[in-house]
């Protein structure tokens, strides 16, 4: 059953542990020509599947091989770059920037509502808010198949197609009770227990089924454009998000003001599909998660831990680079350490039961920030040592339901790159504007250029005295407009022991991944925590003085960020950045010393490449555009008589043939500019 929309938003009240969407689907995106798409936010196109990477193009040469190889990857690419030539640009609203597709959305799920009560009298109904892309809606009943989906879908054109009204009513509490006792359905009595204003109102769907509801709706069932709307899928959800209350059967759908627009829609679902970071992850070899560990535990493979390796190695050298210092702390420690820091009163549900070990009680950390506040502690500090600033590449460990797992996204083990600054109160916000600098460049260095920022205040469950929230907000907000970027508040949003900056970083399809709590980027000023800890500094005058101390991370997890790579570049690293850089292939089997030397010679240059062979070339080359291999060298009879290799690019097509020492340069000169050949 619909409930009044801020029923419907509300986290406690909506929360479900099996269902934990990946990244919520964008309102736009643009052909990633270039991987880091700048576009307005309102705009949607068909994505044009082109190689090209970061804008750089190369002339084809031919290859000086026996035969010019065609793969089925240049045929995918040809189809697929036909497809969207023939899309059109399609501008998609939002929920915010639309009032009429609001309206749609909220009829539809009364629709389906109504459809899914005509086909299966017993279904019992609960909740059905309009969602970011749709609507979905919660039945209690058997479940649900893909066939029934089907048979829903076509009541629900029926309703539509009779172009019946939408009729508001008001009605006392009583006569909304004995209506709803009258229908026996015990799940809008709850609802209509939380309801706490008077009258209550009623939507009906001309005279044959009715829903408590606040609106909005469209006049008449007419109003919606069958052809736009499509429902998507069935999962399991508990009652008000509770393991112990019953199973329901939710139904999503999607709905839009017009065919080409869900169209549209579609097209980017199924781009999202291809870019899926677990499907990816399986394929490319980059890391698994396995059972028989533990769910929510990652395991890197070789691939993925070299890419792991670059991304820390840059990491380390920025913050080496601003004045960081590096630490390495234990993965546990005695639980006490976690009651000063507040963690297990304000953190508990997330922490892992605590170990006894010889009499006395350790917790697996779930967060640094103590251990670095312990190092701080290891000898007395004058304000001539400020700023100090400390950064870790720290494994911690938090507990997730099993429902809400989700390959690299959700997990309960991950590598979270933290740093804490300790300054003096007029350097916060200085010491803000140089981590905003440090996360520009870091990003940027990955494809991202577009976020969006939050800053995000006190919440009801927190500590410390208002104005220390006030003057810690004050600061984060002063290093914003210093540093030009627009941000949004968000209210109550903050951590229990400071307020933060959000950042959410917009990947190539234009989704926004959340950077809070386990992902890229909060920065949090915390009054709270030196005074729990009774850390001090002695000042000009010889008295001790608490510091500031700042708590920021950049990439957030290291596991989710990953996942965020491989989505946003599908797989398709850049060069620097790729697991293996080059494939060395042989025309036949003649050519392997020569083959082994010239791999050998990439990798006494720092180059990433692999000798590959056992198979006929076209089979060879196949397999490295399936790997996604950024460079292939081909080697035949003439190449080994002229000490060279031919050279086929993934992205730039066929290169022509180049001495080893030339193509050695040239990959290290892209790898050094972050280009494409």
């Amino acid at each position: 059953m619909l409930i009044l929309q801020r029923m419907a938003t509300s986290s406690s009240f909506l929360s479900t542990p099996l269902l934990k969407a990946s990244s919520s689907f964008p309102t736009h995106f643009l052909s990633p020509l270039k991987h880091c798409v700048s576009a307005p936010s309102t705009e949607f196109r068909a994505l044009a599947l082109s190689r090209n990477r970061n804008g750089v193009s190369t002339s084809s040469a031919a290859v000086a091989t026996e035969t010019q190889v065609s793969t089925q990857d240049d045929k995918l690419k040809e189809t697929q770059k036909e497809k969207s030539d023939k899309l059109e640009k399609v501008v998609l609203p939002t929920n915010e920037s639309s009032e009429s597709l609001l309206r749609i959305r909220h009829t539809c799920a009364h629709v389906m509502a109504m459809a899914v009560q005509k086909l299966f009298p017993d279904a019992k109904v609960t909740i059905g808010p309009w969602i970011e892309n749709g609507f979905y809606y919660d039945f209690d009943m058997e479940p649900l198949t893909d066939k029934e989906l089907k048979r829903i879908k076509k009541e629900m054109d029926r309703i539509i197609g009779r172009n019946l009204p939408l009729i508001r009513e008001e009605v006392s509490r009583d006569e909304a009770q004995r209506r709803i006792t009258a229908l026996n359905e015990p799940y809008k009595l709850e609802i209509l227990d939380s309801i706490k204003e008077d009258p209550i109102t009623i939507y009906h769907i001309g005279n044959e089924w009715w829903d408590l509801c606040a609106g909005p709706h469209v006049e008449y069932t007419g109003k919606i454009n069958r052809k736009a709307v499509e429902l998507e899928s069935i999962a399991g959800a508990y009652w008000r998000g509770d393991e112990k209350k019953p199973m329901l059967q939710r139904i999503y759908g999607t709905a839009w003001e017009s065919e080409d627009q869900l169209k549209a829609y579609l097209h980017f679902k199924e781009e999202a599909k291809r870019r899926d970071h677990r499907r990816l992850g399986q394929v490319l070899d980059l890391f698994s998660i396995q059972n028989d560990a533990g769910g929510g535990l990652v395991f890197w493979h070789p691939k993925g831990a070299i890419v792991r390796h670059v991304i820390e190695d840059l990491w380390k050298k920025i913050h080496l680079e601003r004045g960081y210092d590096l630490l390495y702390t234990p993965h546990v420690a005695k639980a006490d350490l976690w009651q000063i820091s507040g963690h297990l009163d304000f953190y508990k549900e997330n922490m892992y039961d605590q170990m006894n070990i010889e009499d006395e009680l350790y917790q697996l950390r779930p967060m640094n920030c103590p251990y670095h506040i312990l190092i701080y502690k290891r000898r007395p500090h004058s304000y001539h040592d400020f700023p100090i600033r400390v950064a870790e590449l720290g494994t911690v460990y938090r507990y997730e339901l099993s429902g809400s797992l989700h390959g690299l996204f959700r997990v309960r083990g991950f590598t979270q790159d933290d740093a804490h600054i300790f300054c003096l109160e007029d350097q916060i916000k200085d010491e803000i504007r140089g981590v905003l600098d440090l996360t520009e460049e870091l990003l940027l260095q990955f494809g991202f250029s577009k976020y969006e920022v939050n800053l995000s205040t006190r919440p009801e469950k927190s500590v410390g005295d208002n104005d220390i929230w006030v003057k810690a907000t004050s600061a984060l907000r002063d290093a914003l407009d210093d540093k030009g970027w627009s941000y949004q508040i968000d209210d109550g949003g903050g951590a229990f022991y400071g307020p933060k900056i959000d950042l959410k970083i917009e990947d190539a399809l234009g989704r926004k991944w959340q950077c809070s709590t386990i992902q890229a980027s909060p920065q949090l000023v915390d009054f709270n925590l030196p005074q729990r800890f009774d850390i001090t500094y002695v000042d000009s005058n010889s008295e001790k003085k608490r510091p500031i101390m700042i708590h920021r991370a950049v990439l957030g997890s290291l596991e989710r960020f990953f996942g965020v790579l491989i989505e946003h570049y599908a797989g398709d690293f850049p060069l620097w950045l790729s697991p293996v850089q080059a494939h060395v292939l042989p025309v036949t089997d003649t050519q392997l010393d020569y083959c082994k030397e010239v791999t050998n010679k990439l990798k006494a240059n720092g180059i990433r490449g692999e000798l590959c062979h056992g198979e006929r070339l076209p089979k060879l080359i196949r397999n490295s555009e399936m790997l996604k291999i950024p460079l292939m060298a081909v080697v035949g009879a003439k190449e080994v008589e002229t000490g060279t290799v031919t050279v086929r690019s993934r992205f730039g097509g066929d290169l022509g043939t180049m001495a080893i020492d030339d193509f050695v340069s040239t990959i290290k000169s892209a790898i050094e500019s972050r280009a494409s050949i």
